[in-house]
């Protein structure tokens, strides 16, 4: 039986060394330049991404380290996020990209290490190291859509997208509470068209309410990094429409998403080339 964990992290590994490549011989300027998250940098996209890297470790290998990190985040919700951003993003280039390689190579170690069950606290439910490499490889892939906006860089999709699909399917329910709305008691099918033409599939064949389209049109929706008006999602039924309008795979409070017509859109990626 083929272990969860280690293929996912094979992924994780695979999608950051493609975000690693599009910044790795990057000028001074080309970290400077502004991304989609307003008040970002490409540096602090990439320090961000190491920050986390760093607590997911803290969690994997020292819990109750990780819980005095998780209390400060419940003191400051809104700010804990740009704060390591902004720490992370002061360093020197080479400096902030040696750190990023180092941290996510310690964490993929700890992860494959973890004992089968275990439970990885979180800001969240605690989950398991194949949930944690799942969340990772997600940030890895958002945070990497805004870095190539910022640098007009074209990033083709890959099999990959089926971890973010499949749990920006998991997260329908977040997305209705995080707002303080009841979620949809009925199950939803959703079909997505895989990169490569395969079609992904979720919840029964029978269901009223359906969400149908490209998977990484599905994809830059949940992970907010394109405005619906400029996907080609459909959703029948008034409980997916509404789903698709406050879709969100992250933790945290509800995002501010894109602005139609902006980053992130599908015409300005390489889609099934």
């Amino acid at each position: 039986m083929s272990d969860p964990t280690a293929a996912v992290l094979d992924d994780l590994r695979d999608e950051s060394e493609e975000v690693d490549r599009i910044v790795g011989e990057l000028s001074p300027a080309g970290w400077a330049r502004e991304t989609p998250a307003p008040g970002w940098r490409v540096a602090h996209q990439i320090a961000h991404l190491a920050w986390t890297d760093a607590v997911a470790l803290l969690a994997v290998t020292a819990p109750g380290a990780f819980a005095a990190e998780a209390a400060k985040a419940l003191a400051a919700p809104r700010t804990f996020v740009d704060e390591g951003a902004q720490e992370g993003a002061a360093q020197p280039p080479a400096e902030l990209l040696a750190h990023w390689r180092a941290g996510r190579k310690r964490l993929a170690e700890a992860l494959r290490a973890a004992p089968p069950g275990s439970r990885i606290p979180w800001y969240g439910p605690p989950m398991s190291a194949a949930s944690m490499a799942t969340a990772r490889l997600m940030e890895t892939w958002a945070h990497g859509q805004d870095i190539a906006d910022a640098l007009d860089a074209v990033r083709k999709p890959t099999a990959r997208l089926r971890h973010i699909a499949r749990l920006g399917v998991r997260t329908r329910d977040y997305a209705f509470t995080v707002r303080g709305l009841t979620p949809p008691a009925e199950p939803f099918r959703v079909e997505l068209s895989g990169p490569g033409g395969e079609l992904w599939t979720y919840g029964p064949e029978d269901a009223e309410q359906r969400v149908t389209g490209p998977a990484l049109d599905f994809c830059l929706l949940v992970a907010q990094r394109a405005h619906r008006a400029d996907l080609a999602l459909y959703a029948r039924g008034a409980d997916a429409d509404r789903w698709l309008g406050i879709a969100q795979v992250f933790a945290g409070p509800p995002g501010r998403g894109r602005a139609p017509g902006g980053a992130g859109s599908p015409d300005r990626l390489a889609e099934g080339v």
